[in-house]
């Protein structure tokens, strides 16, 4: 696969969509992806038919109707890097939906394939469980947006910070072959921000057989499309990374799979 997997940002267009990663676009069947940025009193609608969504606001506060649910003032943190929970908003398949921004407001459009079942809803802050992963300068710090645990049909959302100087998404995993208890097939988006914003880190993509085996260089606002393999991250000293990822895929697990070649990491503790 010689194509690149980094989307770059683009000037925001009429709606306000700075970037978008479609199936189309992307090769895949699952995963669909938007970063949409909105000034005061701005708004983006959406809403497909046999697409879920998962709408986070990874900065800013906005008011947001879907269907005939009306949530106002979700939201309100400065930037990703706060310590607090993104407002979010689940959407079943072929419910309209419009966002409203109070203030500048930075917008993830999370879809994956769904029937409609189910009900739009508040992601509670209490219920995004939080989590430290790794030890030593592979530690880094996740919040659970919508994991398996949650009720949705597709999609998997999750965020992460990695300080400056540390590693994530290590040692090297992949979720790429439906192997019954083993690993699950999960197609999966990174979307970067780092702090400070001029700052960069880097992103290997790879498969055992380096039918895939791109080194990324990621800055501020990019995306970097997993469809296969295994995809570590590492943060140079001096700036933090932030990453929302989302997953999906025929069956909604995350079951993942570390590279053999340095298992011995986790062994080692």
């Amino acid at each position: 696969m010689n194509a690149s997997l980094r989307v770059r940002p683009h000037a925001p267009d009429a709606d306000g969509t700075v970037l978008a990663v479609t199936p189309a676009s992307a090769g895949w069947d699952h995963v669909g992806f938007r970063v949409v940025k909105l000034d005061d009193g701005q708004s983006y609608s959406g809403g497909e038919p046999g697409r879920e969504a998962c709408l986070v606001l990874v900065a800013g506060s906005a008011d947001i109707i879907a269907g005939d649910s009306r949530f106002d003032g979700l939201g309100g943190r400065a930037s990703p890097f706060e310590d607090r929970a993104p407002g979010a908003v689940y959407v079943p398949a072929g419910v309209a939906y419009t966002v409203t921004a109070r203030g500048p407001v930075e917008l993830a459009v999370c879809t994956a394939p769904g029937t409609g079942d189910g009900e739009v809803r508040v992601i509670d802050a209490a219920r995004m469980s939080r989590e430290t992963r790794g030890g030593g300068t592979n530690t880094r710090y996740v919040r659970n947006i919508l994991p398996e645990g949650e009720p949705a049909q597709s999609l998997l959302v999750v965020e992460v910070i990695t300080p400056g100087g540390h590693w994530s998404s290590y040692p090297p995993h992949k979720h790429d072959t439906a192997t019954a208890g083993e690993e699950t097939l999960l197609e999966e988006t990174y979307y970067h921000r780092l702090q400070p914003p001029q700052g960069f880190a880097f992103q290997r993509v790879y498969t055992d057989d380096r039918s895939i085996d791109q080194a990324v260089a990621v800055e501020d606002g990019d995306v970097v499309m997993v469809p296969r393999g295994y995809h570590p991250v590492g943060a140079p000293h001096g700036y933090d990374l932030y990453y929302l990822n989302v997953m999906a895929g025929p069956e909604r697990r995350w079951i993942f799979r570390n590279d053999p070649s340095h298992e011995w990491i986790v062994r080692k503790g």
